[in-house]
């Protein structure tokens, strides 16, 4: 099992939603989270006043998917987060030892 991170553009979590859905992939944590990368933020004015804003917000998707899916998971993540431009995200996969689905009891991949 692995557990795959993608930090996206708040825009684009319906996107990737509706796609992983369409997969079948159903269960995921979702949190805001602000970072940021090469895009280093952005310079503002307010009031005349220049202004840096160095962390974004961005969204972070959390997944745990048997180990055959994630070649696919990650291009469907990819493909609906795109937007070709700097801050489009990154997708980082982590191994899974194991899950539980404290309901049932179930472990590994019957637990996903």
């Amino acid at each position: 099992m692995k557990k795959i991170e993608a930090i996206i553009r708040p825009a684009k979590l319906e996107a990737v939603k509706g796609a992983l859905g369409r997969f079948g992939i159903h269960g995921m944590t979702v949190s805001q989270v602000l970072g940021c990368g090469l895009q280093r933020g952005r310079v503002s004015i307010y009031r005349g006043h220049e202004y840096s804003i160095n962390l974004l917000p961005k969204v972070k998707i959390e997944i745990a998917v048997p180990d055959r899916w994630v070649d696919e998971v990650v291009r469907i993540i990819s493909d609906a987060a795109r937007t070709g431009e700097i801050g489009d995200g990154k997708i980082f996969i982590y191994p899974l030892e194991n899950a539980l689905r404290i309901r049932t009891g179930e472990e590994g991949e019957e637990a996903l």
